[in-house]
């Protein structure tokens, strides 16, 4: 049976991994759904993620009034997994606050399947205590983490903040459904 991964864009210049990611989830057969958020778009179109996943991309969370289909709710329930990737300061918080005023903390929130978030930003901002009151949050409803690495930054700066490499947020995700069907 295939699995459905929603997985959410938000706006970091990492944006463009998260193609790669969508491509290798896709060569494994999985299901993907990407949710962008609006500042996502200013990194990356989202027909690039339509041309990868072969499925319509979510933008915004206001519905098509042709058909009914509030999609933050239809797609969270098929669902099997969520990942963000890449995962901003501003995500997490919202996140964290049970604030859903888009497309992607609406279908979070709308959803009961796991949540694994890879998060990337400047370091200073990755280690600001609100962010990391925000993660532990966040982990303690739940929801997994993966990196960031230390490396170069999008500031030029080396430091912590970079997003994990795409190979082991795959193999995150990979481990997740083993994790699953094991405990089924």
């Amino acid at each position: 049976m295939t699995k459905n991964i929603i997985l959410g864009v938000t706006g970091s210049i990492a944006a463009f991994k998260a193609a790669i990611i969508v491509s290798k989830l896709k060569s494994l057969d999985f299901d993907i759904t990407v949710v962008m958020t609006q500042s996502s778009q200013n990194f990356i179109h989202p027909l690039t993620f339509r041309t990868l996943s072969q499925n319509k991309v979510v933008t915004d969370i206001f519905i098509d009034e042709s058909v009914y289909d509030p999609h933050h709710v239809s797609i969270a329930h098929k669902a099997d997994l969520i990942v963000i990737a890449p995962a901003t300061a501003n995500i997490i918080g919202k996140l964290a606050s049970g604030i859903a005023d888009d497309a992607l903390t609406s279908t979070v929130m709308a959803s009961n399947v796991p949540v694994i978030i890879a998060p990337a930003m400047e370091e200073n901002m990755y280690k600001s205590p609100i962010t990391q009151r925000n993660r532990s949050i966040l982990q303690e409803v739940g929801h997994k983490f993966i990196g960031p690495e230390k490396g170069r930054l999008a500031s030029g700066r080396t430091g912590v903040g970079r997003l994990a490499d795409v190979e082991l947020i795959i193999q995150a995700i990979i481990e997740e459904f083993q994790n699953k069907s094991s405990s089924d």
